[in-house]
């Protein structure tokens, strides 16, 4: 299976707010049915032990409604580590959604920014985390991303992302056509999948952006998570 580079209704301008809003709702879903969480809470896990951390900051970039920092967030207080998260998006709508998704939760804040261009001063954050982002994007922006983020994080950049396979793709056709009527969820999730790179595609990104020294960790099912220690 190539990778497509067709765009994602999601990022096209101009989507009726009530198809977007559904389709956010439907994206919570699958991240906690079909490990949207897991590998992110395993990763920070891991970087917390490596750097013997009992409080961090987290930059979520591409937050779309808050869900992931939320996670992060309820699973800190189980750990009883001291958070402090921003959410990042650039849509409006999803902006407003994330502040609302996220209301009882002090530990973070919500900003309407672009991932190209982060808002924030150098070594700002702990980690900055890209979790089902950087898909979206050409290779050549990602490499862009990655060299941006490497100057905001202070300890790690975290990666979370679809593995492009053919049984991904027709497993998420089927299951979004079961479960939901919104044209963009039904139409992204196969996208999403076709827009993913391999493993080794991945590794070979990451060897490619040269902004430190990373680790790739498969996960079930037909995702990746990547920890590259920028080291400062």
């Amino acid at each position: 299976m190539k990778r497509s580079t067709a765009q994602e209704m999601m990022d096209m301008p101009g989507n009726p707010p009530d198809l977007l809003a559904d389709d956010l709702s439907n994206l919570r879903i699958i991240n906690r049915y079909l490990g949207g969480y897991r590998g992110v809470l395993r990763a920070l896990g891991r970087l917390i032990a490596e750097h013997d951390l009992d409080n961090f900051s987290l930059l979520d970039v591409g937050t779309g409604s808050g869900d992931i920092p939320v996670a992060i967030a309820m699973w800190a207080r189980r750990k009883r580590l001291t958070a402090r998260i921003i959410a990042l998006d650039p849509e409006p709508l999803t902006v407003q959604t994330a502040v609302d998704q996220t209301r009882e939760y002090p530990e973070i804040g919500v900003v309407r920014g672009d991932g190209m261009t982060l808002p924030f001063e150098p070594a700002s954050f702990d980690f900055v985390l890209s979790s089902q982002m950087l898909h979206h994007f050409s290779e050549e922006a990602i490499l862009a991303m990655l060299e941006s983020w490497s100057q905001v994080a202070r300890r790690a950049i975290i990666v979370s992302d679809l593995v492009r396979h053919p049984v991904a793709y027709h497993g998420i056709r089927l299951l979004t056509r079961v479960f939901t009527r919104n044209i963009m969820t039904q139409t992204d999730g196969p996208l999403s999948v076709q827009r993913a790179f391999s493993l080794n595609e991945w590794r070979n990104l990451f060897a490619r952006a040269g902004v430190g020294s990373f680790r790739v960790f498969p996960s079930f099912p037909f995702r990746q998570t990547t920890l590259i220690s920028v080291g400062r």
